[in-house]
């Protein structure tokens, strides 16, 4: 089954941050997620490299914007593999197939008859990419701003192509009634269509006051204004034109991630040059929030912006992954603190997750011959909370299907915070002098449901619950040298052997009598240096 998701593109004229962060690491966590799950994944992301704010970047530094473009993308690539993405192309704009793709896109728009040549006069933001009408600008302490982004515009007057938006706002809107899934969350589709609804103008999709760009086919002295030129990355990670198996296989892309500043470019003005080229529409976009430092928009003026690496050398790369998505609401904004951080790991991390595991496998290691116990009858108890932890994976299809991710984390949260309540409860340090028996079937059933939550949370933090794994016994792969699988873990209508870890074995219970390594704790507790 194939699944295919994207990130926005970066404009690659600035460092990385932790906004960047929050959209890589969510992306990656749903590709994770789907391969666990049995779906063949294709996870693109990459960077936007063409545009006059590139331009200006390269000149004030003395290089060309392919150099710009070569370094800045470079960091940005590297810096997603150091956050753990697992992304199988990282495009850039500059890619040979991805020219062949806009001059093809463009080709469709022409013989639809969705564009044609006329003159720009208004008000241009360079730091949006976008135009702006009288209406949408005002002037403060003598500069004129944008009022929706407060971003400096100036007066534009040039020959440019124009996209045919108009002809598409009765056929977006019924896009949105029909399927309101296609933007996400509900919010942002709320206001979409409002904007749409309040009346669409055609698109001006072509400059000619510079030439770092995608030159229009036919009249090479234009270069392809941004939104056609990025949003067009989508389906030449696909594969189009040129690959139709693969571009058959991966596209429509199942959800783009993108973040809120960007909504307006990616469900009115993509879906409308998709229906004009006639290739069909993406299932949806969803659009997350802005991260805040302690209540502050991040500024290079004010010196608040925060390179996401400094929060993984000081925190570890689990611990800011899960933070991600344990502390905020994805798809709203959200406001972190240093102080934030420690308490999520601290209290989600090592007492609910980490103690827990610690705990159980330490009393086994001590009482069990370091094997897994072998239960006896379950009691209503036992049955409950094991119900509990394998409805997990049902509910977390569905949040991470509507991209919410902070209410996956939450599902198997809850699931380990009963587990320590039935722990405490059942008090197997004392049933070891009285009854063995019930204090093997309470410490089976305690990392039984270590084993389930360990699984499914795997997607956010990989490392942590991988070792969470090797504690537990579970091996990792199918086939591989010294890996173990399961003798009743085969798929059904495939006759395959199930991965150990994947979601799949979820249903195959840990069997009685598999030796246990030494346990170790997974998540020490976070106490700042002192003088």
């Amino acid at each position: 089954m194939g699944y295919y998701l994207t990130t926005a593109i970066a404009y690659p004229n600035g460092a990385i941050h932790i906004g960047h962060a929050y959209e890589y690491i969510a992306a990656d966590t749903i590709a994770r997620f789907k391969r666990l799950d049995n779906h063949d994944v294709f996870f693109s992301t990459g960077t936007d490299e063409h545009g006059l704010k590139m331009l200006q970047a390269a000149n004030k530094l003395g290089i060309t914007p392919k150099e710009l473009a070569d370094d800045n993308a470079k960091n940005f690539r590297d810096t997603q593999l150091a956050l753990g993405s697992t992304f199988d192309r990282f495009i850039r704009t500059t890619d040979e197939d991805h020219y062949e793709s806009c001059k093809a896109i463009w080709r469709k728009l022409e013989e639809a008859g969705d564009i044609y040549l006329d003159t720009y006069s208004g008000w241009y933001s360079i730091r949006d990419e976008a135009y702006y009408t009288q209406d949408e600008t005002e002037v403060v302490d003598g500069v004129r701003l944008s009022t929706e982004t407060r971003t400096e515009v100036t007066w534009t007057e040039e020959e440019s192509y124009f996209f045919r938006l108009s002809k598409y706002q009765d056929k977006l809107l019924e896009l949105y009634k029909e399927h309101p899934e296609f933007i996400g969350p509900d919010s942002r589709r709320n206001e979409v269509a409002s904007f749409v609804a309040s009346g669409l103008k055609d698109l001006s999709v072509s400059r000619t006051t510079f030439d770092w760009g995608v030159p229009v086919p036919g009249n090479e002295k234009h270069v392809m204004y941004v939104w056609i030129d990025a949003l067009t990355n989508y389906i030449t990670s696909a594969g189009y034109p040129n690959d139709e198996e693969s571009f058959k296989k991966w596209w429509p892309a199942d959800v783009h991630i993108i973040g809120k500043d960007i909504i307006r470019f990616h469900s009115v003005y993509w879906p409308a040059f998709l229906m004009s080229a006639g290739i069909e529409l993406p299932g949806r976009v969803h659009a997350h929030g802005f991260l805040f430092n302690a209540g502050e928009k991040m500024s290079k003026s004010v010196g608040n912006v925060v390179d996401p690496i400094d929060l993984v050398d000081a925190f570890g790369l689990d611990t800011l992954r899960f933070f991600l998505f344990r502390e905020f609401s994805y798809g709203n904004d959200g406001s972190y603190t240093k102080d934030s951080i420690i308490t999520r790991k601290n209290s989600d991390l090592a007492n609910e997750y980490g103690n827990l595991a610690q705990r159980s496998l330490s009393m086994i290691a001590k009482n069990c011959e370091a094997q897994v116990p072998r239960p006896g009858e379950l009691t209503e108890d036992d049955e409950k909370l094991l119900a509990l932890a394998r409805a997990v994976p049902e509910t977390a299809r569905r949040h991470v299907d509507t991209q919410a991710l902070h209410l996956y984390v939450e599902a198997c949260w809850k699931v380990l915070s009963e587990a320590n309540r039935y722990f405490s409860a059942q008090e197997p340090w004392k049933l070891k002098k009285t009854d063995a028996d019930r204090m093997a079937t309470v410490l089976w059933v305690t990392i039984e449901v270590v084993r389930i939550i360990s699984i499914l949370i795997q997607p956010v933090m990989p490392d942590s619950a991988g070792k969470i794994l090797d504690l537990l016994g579970v091996p990792e792969g199918i086939g591989e040298a010294g890996a173990k699988v399961l003798p009743t873990a085969t798929d059904s209508d495939a006759g395959a052997e199930v991965d150990p870890r994947s979601f799949a074995a979820i249903d195959f219970p840990l069997e009685p009598g598999i030796p246990l390594p030494k346990p170790v704790p997974v998540f020490p507790k976070f106490v700042e240096e002192t003088e």
